[in-house]
């Protein structure tokens, strides 16, 4: 997440109109003020109270004299994002779901969905949050008709989170298993291993086409213990897992509860300084270029690699696949989540997000090639060494991060115990940077909703409610529950709920509007790509995959065997209580919106508030008053 020092500008305005000023700093992060920084000036924003009849409603008051922090500096913004981008989606998930849709029939899709919709999505994202100087649920006043996207999207990150916690604690067992005289997964061991095991360390083992890896064997039957069928139940708790996981927790706790903004929870899991920032987001280049020249020294890599790269052209007609590219490249950039939003509603009005979006999109799009091009040359070397095809290799899922990394750390001459530590404490703070900050915006929508209660106990509440959940995808069965929570709250709602921000955004609210907006804040003539991709092919393209892939549904399964049907009942559950609120806060906003007929009532709805716009004065007055001039 994001890291790095902030300033509040100051602003000299009408005392009188607002009481007096505070000289206490806002903390977006939990919607009170900190009353340990005395020496800071606020910038006193206002927004406008003279809404209409058909759209007044007491949420829109609650900005008034709002403070809204900023980064000090713009770097520090872009630092943050390529950071938030080069996480466990780059690291874990982009290869497991590479693995599991052949290769590089999966690697076309995806590089095209990044640049037809993934980028500009991103940029539309920035460019909303920016504008506005507001969050995920607050920004929907351009379109109140769809604020309900903001609370599904707090549903669906809630989902994330708690099973991307589950992960975090995987990243600490495996970090206190790296201590060790010899890497525990590197050699067979009696308490787990069977006669099919092959040491990960040795390069000249005797194999069957039965043979597994001492590192697969390690992590599915000792570190998990795990359970292929969930008919019966899915176990109890492992108690060295749920030790890690509440330790995780632990640390997102002291993180969000250290009373800083929003923009400083990732550098709180690495120290403070603007030197974290640097280290945050070079690190993690360091070690998968470390392990990518370990790779691709071993006999068979370059199989590997090539099955990654090489197109399988047919596949492109296949729906799933471009549906899993789609989800994939959601997850990885963090489109749809409402983080992106948030994060660049700190940003001073002229910041040229244009440019961040062109460098953080290439920063993610290198990071999941690199991290691919590691995996699957050590994919290649398992199966030179286990003298079976590739998709054969080891089985998908979270297992593939834990059992090929480990098993390239296994096959360094030497010191491999410092690599490992290294590699693992990379993911734990990749995932705590993430972590961080989706609580934090979820802790930010309960707090701006609900601003007597205190954030600390909201903290604690989604901390020990995270933990609990988490338990779940700790149990033998629990790597069954986290992927199909990933397909259904990950991937299935985020997909919708994009769709419907889309068009709400580009469509709803109006070309005009929109592209009119960015050259008033940007100064910038967006070009054919963006007007392509925004008002045509995002739309059409998201709602003709969802539909064939609705109509071909291939529902999760588990080294191929499904799930019970209770569990596809469950998953379908969440997606529809996270979907159904955006009918469902349509329908309060409707019911709120005063007007004498139903059908101004409507339009009212669909029509921007009269506080949507700027938040600083100076810029909302010349915004209103370019307006004006584009009616006349």
């Amino acid at each position: 997440m994001a890291k790095g020092s902030y300033t509040i500008n100051s602003y000299s305005g009408d005392i009188g109109k607002y009481g007096g000023v505070d000289n206490r700093a806002y903390h977006p992060s939990h919607g009170d003020f900190d009353t340990d920084i005395p020496h800071k000036e606020i910038d006193k924003e206002t927004s406008t109270s003279t809404t209409t009849a058909a759209t007044t409603t007491a949420e829109e008051n609650e900005e008034e004299g709002e403070e809204r922090q900023q980064w000090d500096r713009p770097i520090e913004f872009l630092l943050s994002c390529v950071a938030m981008s080069v996480g466990l989606g780059n690291v874990w998930r982009f290869p497991t779901t590479a693995y599991e849709n052949g290769g590089g029939a999966f690697l076309i899709p995806y590089l095209l969905v990044l640049t037809f919709i993934g980028r500009p999505l991103y940029f539309l994202e920035l460019v909303l949050g920016q504008f506005s100087s507001s969050g995920s649920v607050k920004v929907w006043r351009m379109v109140p008709a769809a604020k309900g996207v903001g609370y599904a999207q707090l549903l669906a990150t809630y989902a994330v989170v708690t099973y991307y916690t589950s992960l975090m604690a995987l990243t600490i067992f495996y970090f206190i298993m790296s201590f060790n005289g010899v890497l525990p997964w590197s050699q067979c061991s009696p308490p787990w291993a069977d006669e099919y095991c092959v040491d990960a360390d040795s390069v000249n083992a005797s194999t069957s086409n039965m043979s597994q890896s001492s590192s697969e064997q390690y992590f599915y039957k000792h570190v998990l213990n795990i359970k292929t069928d969930i008919s019966d139940g899915i176990g109890i708790p492992d108690w060295r897992l749920s030790l890690c996981l509440l330790f995780s927790w632990a640390v997102i706790f002291l993180v969000m509860a250290k009373g800083g903004p929003v923009i400083r929870q990732g550098e709180a899991c690495m120290g403070s300084g603007f030197g974290a920032s640097y280290f945050m987001a070079l690190f993690p280049y360091v070690v998968l270029f470390t392990l990518l020249i370990r790779g691709v020294t071993l006999p068979g890599a370059t199989n590997g690699m090539l099955y990654f790269i090489t197109p399988v052209w047919h596949k492109l007609l296949d729906p799933n696949v471009w549906y899993a590219a789609v989800t994939q490249c959601f997850f990885s950039l963090s489109v749809g989540y409402g983080a992106i939003i948030t994060f660049a509603s700190y940003n001073k009005f002229e910041q040229n997000v244009y440019r961040d979006a062109w460098i953080i999109s290439f920063a993610d799009t290198f990071t999941s090639l690199l991290a691919g091009l590691t995996i699957f040359s050590i994919l290649g070397n398992l199966a030179y060494q286990l003298d079976t095809d590739i998709e054969d290799v080891v089985r998908g899922g979270s297992g593939l991060a834990f059992i090929s990394y480990p098993d390239a750390l296994a096959k360094f001459t030497w010191a491999p115990q410092v690599f490992a530590v290294l590699f693992f404490l990379m993911l734990f703070t990749l995932g705590c940077g993430s972590v961080a900050g989706l609580s934090g915006s979820i802790i930010t929508v309960i707090c701006d909703k609900l601003p007597t209660l205190d954030k600390l106990y909201v903290t604690l509440f989604v901390c020990i409610s995270g933990f609990l959940v988490g338990l779940l995808y700790v149990t033998p069965g629990g790597q069954l529950i986290l992927e199909l929570v990933d397909f259904f709250g990950g991937g299935f709602i985020i997909f919708i709920l994009v769709i419907v921000e889309t068009v709400a955004a580009v469509l709803v609210y109006g070309p005009r509007n929109l592209l009119g907006d960015i050259k008033f804040m940007l100064d910038v003539d967006l070009g054919i790509y963006w007007k392509f991709s925004w008002f045509f092919f995002i739309p059409v393209a998201l709602t003709c995959i969802l539909v064939y892939s609705l109509v071909d549904l291939k529902l999760p399964k588990f080294n191929g065997v499904p799930y019970p049907e209770v569990a596809y009942v469950c998953g379908w559950l969440l997606a529809g209580v996270a979907v159904s609120l955006v009918p469902i806060f349509f329908v309060e906003t409707f019911t709120k919106t005063k007007g004498d007929t139903f059908e101004e009532r409507l339009q009212a709805t669909f029509r921007p508030k009269e506080s949507w716009g700027p938040k600083k004065k100076d810029n909302r007055e010349r915004w209103e008053q370019m307006k004006k001039e584009q009616n006349r």
